[in-house]
Formats: C-alpha cells, structure tokens, sequence
C-alpha cells in the first residue's frame, strides 16, 4: 500500500490502517503455513515423540476436520460475542496449539491441542477476519487489504515446506512452531487497532442446525479416520455423517420458511453459480489435500529424505500454484472464469496422473519436477479464480456468511483429501505386504502369519532404515526378503492414494464444464443470491 491508497470516502490510508493490514496479513500467514510445516516434519515428529506416520497423518487430517466441522458455527459465535472477540480467541486457538507442539511429548498432547483447540481457533479467526476487514476498510483499501491478506496466504503455502524444512533440519521443528506464537504474539500485540464489527442480524441460535453441520462433516471425516486407525463402527460413522448433512439441509429450509434464525441462509444455494462454485472449492481441496500427505510420506519414508530435502522436492508444487495464481489475477482480463477454472483442473489431473508411472522408478525427489509444476500450475489457476467466482452472485450484506459457507467447504475437502487419501494408502499397504509376505518361498509359514498380523492390527509406513532396525534379531535372509517386499509394496500404496485426488481433479473438470455451459457470475446490486 502506499500513500496514494484511498478510501471509498477518498482520504489518504493511515498508516495505522497500513498496520493493521500488515498484521492481519501476519494472521493469515500461519493459518496457512501451519499444515505446511506439519507436513513436512512428518519423518520428524514420528522419530521424536516415538509415534507412527499413521498417527501424526490422522492428526493432520483432524485439525482441518475440526475447523471445517466448527466453521459455521464460529462465524455465529463471532456475530453474538463480536467479532473482534472472536478474532481473538482464535488467534489464542493458534498459540495455544503452536506452544502445545513446542513442548509436546506425546501424539496425545499434539491432538487435543494443536487439532481440536488449534482446529477450532481457526474456525473462528477465518470468518471473524473476512468481518473485520469489511468492516475496518472501505472502498479501494478494501480491496487492497483483501488482496494483501491473499497473497499472505498464497506466500504462505509457496515458501511453508520450504521454511519449514529448514528450520526442522537445521534446528528443530518445534522452533518452527514457536516462531508461530512470536508472530501470534506480535499480531496480538496491535489489537487496538481493530475497530470491532456490530452485527445487525437475528441474535437467535440454531442449535440443532450447529449439532448437524458437527455430525454432517465431523461424522464423515472421522468415519475415515477410524477406518484408518483399524476401528470399528466405520459404517455407522459414515452413516451418522451423511443422514446428518441431509437433516440439516431439510432442517435449513424448514426453519427458513417459518422465518426463524437458521446456522446460514439455505436461499444462498438458490445460485446454481454459488453451487458449482463451492463443489470446485471442496474438489480442489480434496485433490491438494490428497496429494499433500501422499507426497510427503513418500519422500520422508521412502527415499528417506529430511525435512529440509522433502521442502526443496515440494517446492515446485508450492511456487508454481504462487507465481500462477498471481499471473492469472493480473492477466486474466476478460477471460471467463470457468474457462479458466476449467483449464485449473485439467493441467492439475494431467500433474498428478504423470506422478503415477514416476512413483515407482524415481530415485530422487526432483524426478518429480515436471509434474509438480504442471499440477501447481493448475492449482495457481483455481486459487486465482474461484473465491472470485463463488462470491460474484452474492449481495455484500451476506458476502460474510457466503464466504464461510465457502471456507467450510474448502476445510471439509481439505480434511477429507487427507484422511480418504491417508487411509487409502495403509489399506493398499497392509493389503499389498500381506499378500506378498504370503506368496514368498523365503519367508517361513509362521513369519508371514506374524507379518498380517501385525499389518491387520496397526498398518503404518516405514523406512527401510526404521524396518530394520526393527528386524535385527532376524535372520539375514528375512531380513531381505520383508526389506525387499516393503521396497515393492510402498510405491503401490502411495500410486493407489494419489488416485483420490486425481479422481477429485476429473470431477472439477465435470463440474467445470457446467461452469461453462451458464452465464458468468455478475454482483447483484441488491438483495441475495440470484435463483437459477
């Protein structure tokens, strides 16, 4: 920003309000780059605090579980606590979460509070932020800020594995995390600054709708989780997860018509753009989030890179999505935004699908170049596209529940891609290492009972490093053969779970060719959503 920035009453920018743009930026950077450095430290953490890959994947695919499911409800919160209030708490959340990994010892410790607590700060800091920028700014500088605050978070996700792999290698990814809280601490630090944003709508509470949205998405996400963790009632979970995402639909419309409080306006669904637009949110993020614990599993346990080796080897993922997503903002002129998303979701499968044949053969990281940069490329496309999309048909005085309809999508696919993709990857494993165990002429009829058991019981991926370690005592020809059938067994495991985002690409290429086939998205100058 500069001096020259205006308002919409057209007065100079302050540089107070240049600060709190600043700061509100910070935010923003670690919401984002926080999954970044998890996803990096996967190796790390499990050799650190003694766990499993499997264990340190679920708590991922938990923190963004725990932010999609609350997401609703912390925009609610945010309009009858304030939403200065909320933006705090959440920024609390986040330091809270970041502390407990700078000093955690266990898994425990890490999922109660770096998931829930850290999952639901952010279920209060996204929405309670797209508030208060509406509200703090006006006119140009809105928009600026909006732009400023984005590209916080596309640097976020360009430079996180990259940060963050230096740091965990050179010094320890706890510091990664506690840098998190100095920067928490310095954002809070500017509170002042914020003016809070009253809320003029129905103070009522939708309590059940709340409970739905938790059980709709919640239910779903940890059906998969636990189906990871070898547990049962799986199908009831699931089961419980889709009854209530359709009770809430009903219960949305049925409380809309008697005209009482509802948890979001069911008439935004009304606009068949607002629709496409959110099902391309959820889909892009399915497919990132797939490709996001696949990758960084295979390079840490399989070619047993550090943290830092494992950055470098995503980072042609992460900087070409940045430098697309900002080329295409400024260049994208008067193309239509589907065609451009339709392009998005095409380069994206196309990078993906190339990883497949690559997987089994590439004996380093940068053998995957070519391919993360088509699919970041594509990915750079989406981002640069469709939150202007989805929000185009919506009236600014419901932009805010629109936009966290929009996040809780996004968060929803996100957890989704993680944990579908995660427990793909241990079923395929556990199914592929048993059934070559059972086929061997070397291991003894006893030793390959041993080996499904064990993999029925806690399936988990490993390093041919940890594997033998584990495996000393064993005979030498053993040892061999259970290296060699892990050496076989991973690369298949980790081809069959990049099928789930690639199947999430495909189907953001079929919902894109609806995009195309209806008018392009116009801001309304009045009232809601527009109908089909």
């Amino acid at each position: 920003m500069t001096e020259g920035s205006t308002t919409g009453s057209a007065e100079p920018l302050a540089g107070s309000q240049r600060l709190l743009a600043i700061l509100l930026a910070m935010a923003m950077f670690v919401l984002v780059v926080d999954t970044s450095l998890m996803n990096v430290s996967i190796s790390s953490v499990v050799r650190d605090l003694d766990t499993t890959v499997s264990g340190v994947q679920a708590a991922i695919a938990l923190e963004a579980l725990v932010s999609a499911a609350f997401i609703l409800i912390g925009s609610k919160v945010g309009d009858l606590i304030g939403r200065k209030r909320a933006y705090v708490l959440g920024l609390l959340g986040y330091a809270v979460g970041a502390s407990a990994m700078t000093l955690a010892q266990s898994l425990t410790a890490i999922v109660i509070f770096w998931a829930v607590l850290g999952g639901i700060g952010a279920s209060l800091l996204l929405p309670a932020m797209q508030s208060l920028i509406h509200g703090n700014f006006e006119g140009d500088a809105q928009k600026k800020v909006y732009a400023l605050v984005g590209a916080a978070a596309a640097i976020a996700a360009a430079v996180g594995p990259l940060l963050g792999g230096f740091i965990t290698t050179f010094l320890s990814w706890r510091i990664a995390f506690l840098l998190e809280v100095v920067i928490i601490a310095i954002v809070l630090s500017g509170i002042k600054l914020v003016r809070d944003v009253p809320y003029t709508g129905s103070r009522g509470v939708d309590k059940l709708g709340a409970a739905l949205s938790v059980l709709g998405m919640g239910g779903i996400v940890l059906g998969i989780l636990v189906w990871q963790e070898g547990g049962e009632a799986v199908a009831a979970l699931l089961v419980i997860g889709a009854a209530a995402l359709a009770g809430l639909a009903y219960w949305l419309v049925r409380r809309k018509r008697r005209g009482e409080p509802t948890l979001l306006d069911p008439d935004l669904f009304r606009s068949k753009i607002f629709r496409l637009g959110i099902t391309g949110q959820m889909l892009q993020q399915i497919a990132l989030g797939g490709t996001m614990i696949a990758l960084p599993i295979y390079l840490q346990m399989v070619l047993e890179y550090n943290a830092m080796q494992a950055g470098l080897s995503l980072a042609p993922l992460s900087l070409s999505m940045f430098a697309v997503a900002v080329l295409a903002g400024k260049k994208a002129g008067d193309r239509r935004p589907s065609g451009i998303i339709r392009w998005g979701f095409l380069l994206l499968t196309i990078g993906i699908a190339a990883l497949i044949p690559i997987v089994p053969r590439a004996e380093f990281g940068w053998a995957l170049v070519v391919p993360l940069i088509v699919a970041g490329s594509g990915l750079g496309l989406l981002v640069s596209q469709l939150n202007d999309y989805t929000l185009a048909p919506i009236s600014d005085e419901r932009v805010s529940e629109a936009a966290g309809t929009n996040s809780a999508a996004g968060s929803f696919g996100l957890s989704f891609g993680l944990a579908f993709a995660g427990a793909i990857l241990l079923a395929t494993l556990s199914i592929t290492f048993t059934s070559m165990a059972q086929s061997s002429t070397v291991l003894p009829q006893a030793e390959q009972q041993h080996v499904a058991q064990v993999l029925e019981d806690d399936a988990e991926v490993m390093s041919n490093t940890q594997l033998e370690g584990l495996l000393v005592d064993q005979p030498q020809e053993i040892q061999d053969e259970i290296i060699r059938i892990n050496t076989d067994a991973r690369p298949l495991a980790l081809q069959v779970a990049l099928l789930v985002p690639i199947l999430a690409g495909l189907l953001g290429l079929l919902n894109s060719f609806r995009m195309i086939r209806i008018p392009e998205p116009r801001s309304p100058a009045s009232g809601g959503a527009p109908p089909d």
